[in-house]
């Protein structure tokens, strides 16, 4: 039985090398740090060195963007293989992927890109999952996306293909907030409806980050998960719900893209502090 994630229930940050000397000179207002899988997987220098000082303090998660699980084909065998290096390396409490796929054959992308919700797809996804927990001897936890489009041959809610996943597959789940509203928005749906179906019980860590608001060529709303603004207000409110049903579980501020300087991004992971610290007051009452 692979071993299941266990990130503390408090805020994290994802860790950028600028913020290194910040986050061990203050009293960083974080119970862990995440990094992207693929940057990692070279075999020493400042990044691992970094890695194994940080791990001295908080918890680590480990998030990969590389793996392609929703892919037509088969896993790459040489990145599992250099992720199960990493996870052995460092021991993260907590490793995660990404509905969406990335590759085909030969070729790769820098996008994650969406996947119709079929049967097949169903079976080829948890065939994957599956693969990778062997593989990693850890259990995985499986985001849901942020989309921009959607097939019309999609049987399967959204909400009920992350479900059926986690059950037959034993793997966790990753709620990000973010990708719900922009999503919903995208497609003019109502985010607090798919949040009412998610599966709420198998969320092991929580993603919240900012968007970009654009328009399409009609001029309808165009909300764009690019990880280089500050939370929006709508989805701090959806995510305060979402707390105020399942208590408090490990939250992610993810901010990649224009990054800030470490007094910004430590004043986000506050604000979901407070958030978790009333959740937690209030299952104490």
């Amino acid at each position: 039985m692979p071993s299941a994630s266990s990130l503390p229930a408090s805020a994290g940050v994802g860790f950028k090398p600028q913020h290194f000397a910040d986050i061990l000179a203050g009293d960083a207002p974080i119970g862990f740090i995440e990094v992207h899988a693929e940057n990692y997987m070279g075999d020493g220098g400042p990044p691992h060195a970094q890695l194994n000082t940080l791990s001295e303090h908080f918890a680590l998660s480990v998030h990969g963007v590389g793996l392609s699980i929703g892919g037509d084909g088969p896993l790459d065998p040489a990145h599992l293989t250099r992720l199960k290096t990493l996870c052995d390396r460092h021991q993260p409490q907590s490793f995660s992927e990404h509905l969406a796929w990335s590759s085909h054959g030969e070729f790769f992308y820098n996008d994650l890109l969406p996947l119709p919700y079929t049967e097949a797809t169903l079976a080829r996804v948890c065939e994957h999952i599956d693969r990778v927990q062997s593989a990693l001897g850890r259990e995985m936890l499986l985001e849901n996306p942020s989309t921009y489009v959607t097939f019309t041959d999609s049987t399967i809610p959204e909400t009920e293909f992350l479900d059926v996943v986690a059950r037959r597959t034993g793997c966790g789940l990753l709620l990000d907030v973010n990708n719900v509203f922009v999503s919903a928005t995208n497609h003019g749906t109502d985010p607090a409806a798919y949040l009412a179906a998610f599966p709420l019980s198998r969320v092991k860590e929580i993603h919240l980050g900012g968007h970009d608001a654009q328009s399409d060529d009609a001029g309808a709303p165009l909300l764009i998960d690019a990880h280089g603004t500050a939370v929006a207000d709508p989805v701090w409110t959806l995510y305060e719900a979402v707390i105020a049903r399942t208590g408090p579980v490990a939250t992610l501020i993810e901010w990649d893209n224009d990054v800030p300087a470490w007094p910004v991004l430590a004043d986000e992971a506050r604000a979901a502090s407070r958030i978790l610290a009333r959740a937690a007051a209030q299952e104490a009452a």
